[in-house]
């Protein structure tokens, strides 16, 4: 599918879908929204073992929602805004492969809650990221609330979206905001090595890890447990269990599907 505002780009199995607004620093209308939902799910049928999202240009990986559109939002308008946000997020939350982040630049209200959805976060020395929403008297509406505490932690969470602070690359290195910080000109091939790596893993146990891990998020730590052991399970007889392990007492590289 063709998008004006988007591009889902291949490497091999690698999918990666830049939001291509940098006039707008990328930021998110509504109609933009379809163009990433519908490109979140082409990358699923097509069965795409790692997805990076990313943002075009030299400044933003997304700055947020498009406030000129929004703040003509009436209550049902806002409402459905919300759902479709939870929904992308979702989606990239329970792909069934690891998802990457290259946070590029300004990483703001939506934008931040994008990155957050993903597995991996990955920032150029020159990324701000925030819960910006406080200052426009609403609040972050697409998992901000739930996925950041899950993610930093419930004190700095709270002071994150209660003052709406934009903090820099470093700072959210240290908060455990995001996993990586390399030099701006070095983002793209670093995430490009980060994604072919998990592209050489073991494609049902990764989903499978993905999956518990994400469990433990939502249910009581013993139904994650008892997933836990299911998912472990439910890999042995699988060809990836028996290459990886016979690969490994004959002391050789494994060959994953």
């Amino acid at each position: 599918m063709a998008w004006d505002t988007v591009r889902l780009e291949w490497d091999d199995e690698v999918a990666t879908l830049v939001i291509d607004r940098p006039d707008r620093l990328n930021a998110l209308n509504p109609e933009t929204l379809d163009a990433v939902e519908e490109a979140v799910t082409e990358a699923r049928k097509a069965g795409a073992r790692v997805l990076v999202v990313t943002g075009a240009g030299e400044k933003a990986f997304v700055a947020g929602a498009d406030i000129e559109r929004m703040r003509e939002f009436d209550t049902a308008e806002a409402q459905a805004y919300a759902e479709q946000g939870h929904r992308i997020a979702s989606a990239i939350e329970s792909f069934p492969a690891p998802t990457v982040a290259a946070v590029n630049g300004y990483a703001f209200g939506g934008g931040c809650e994008l990155a957050v959805a993903c597995d991996l976060r990955v920032a150029s020395e020159r990324a701000v990221l925030g819960q910006t929403e406080i200052d426009l008297g609403i609040i972050p509406g697409w998992g901000g609330t739930q996925r950041l505490p899950a993610l930093v932690g419930d004190e700095t969470a709270r002071r994150m979206i209660f003052f709406g602070e934009r903090i820099d690359a470093t700072d959210a290195y240290e908060r455990g905001l995001v996993g990586e910080v390399v030099a701006h000109d070095q983002l793209r091939d670093r995430v490009a090595e980060t994604a072919a790596e998990l592209a050489e893993k073991p494609r049902h146990a990764l989903h499978a890890a993905k999956e518990a891990i994400n469990a433990g998020h939502e249910a009581p730590r013993s139904a994650a447990l008892e997933h836990e052991a299911r998912a472990w399970s439910g890999l042995f007889g699988t060809k990836d269990q028996r290459e990886g392990m016979d690969a490994f007492v004959e002391k050789r590289d494994p060959e994953f599907e």
